[in-house]
């Protein structure tokens, strides 16, 4: 349970060097190649995503941050349906330039900022919601990203993970393999003009940890109520996990009686 390891990177700060650089080169095309590789699927992926976490952003005063929130699909999804304004964060400039645009077009009640996930620059305890979609599995430490969450989620408040898995079923996870290894970098190095990218992707998910090791890092960070459920035969996996209220402070001992003095 380390980190993303994309080629050559021999450190952590290396690796989220890499990522920026890979999401600067493909933010352009993003979007359509998400699209088309995944057949429009992703769409039903994050709106399942936002009917999940429905009693969080039904709440009068929710703060909810998107983090990797890349281009913004998912904010955008969370926006149309909380009652305040969504907050998106990314560490790739170009990445959120074309979720400013996004954004303004649709005049969505969201507010993008700049920021390293393992780095937020937010108080501890300010959000009751923080979600990631496909970014998670992105990031140069997951335990130090797993943590950060925890910081900046208030008690009761909740993360949501959505993010490429392992199929369980073994025929199924052969057919995706052969089809995410072969067949998706050759058609997404395409249409985004730079094959390394999604050449990284299906290592990436192929070195990620499984739905349950995920959900068993989730409750050593300190979550609690941790559970996962797969979607489109197991290729994406949703986590929640709650952070739990502080534990009361203990009791202090009663003070000892007198001992009765004899007659």
């Amino acid at each position: 349970m380390k980190g993303t390891a994309p080629p050559g990177a021999r450190n952590e700060r290396e690796a989220a060097n890499w990522v920026r650089g890979m999401f600067s080169r493909v933010a352009r095309r993003y979007d359509v190649a998400n699209h088309v590789l995944s057949f429009n699927i992703d769409r039903l992926w994050r709106a399942r995503t936002v009917r999940r976490v429905r009693p969080i952003l039904d709440r009068p005063a929710a703060r909810v941050l998107d983090i990797c929130c890349g281009t913004g699909d998912l904010t955008l999804a969370l926006a149309r349906e909380c009652r305040t304004p969504v907050l998106g964060s990314d560490f790739c400039h170009p990445m959120l330039v074309a979720a400013r645009a996004k954004v303004a077009r649709r005049r969505a009640r969201a507010g993008l900022f700049e920021a390293d996930t393992l780095h937020l620059p937010l108080r501890d305890a300010s959000l009751d919601l923080v979600t990631v979609a496909f970014g998670f599995r992105n990031l140069a430490n997951y335990r130090a990203g797993l943590a950060e969450m925890r910081r900046v989620l208030g008690p009761g408040g909740m993360a949501a993970i959505l993010e490429f898995s392992e199929p369980p079923n073994a025929v199924f996870a052969a057919l995706y393999h052969l089809y995410s290894r072969r067949i998706l970098p050759l058609i997404g190095g395409a249409l985004s003009g730079s094959r390394d990218a999604y050449t990284y992707l299906p290592e990436s998910v192929r070195k990620f940890p499984s739905a349950e090791e995920l959900a068993e890092e989730m409750r050593r960070a300190g979550f609690r109520e941790v559970r996962y459920e797969r979607f489109t035969g197991g290729i994406v996996a949703l986590h929640l996990g709650v952070r739990p209220p502080p534990l009361p402070p203990p009791s202090a001992p009663s003070p000892a009686l007198p001992s009765p003095t004899p007659c």
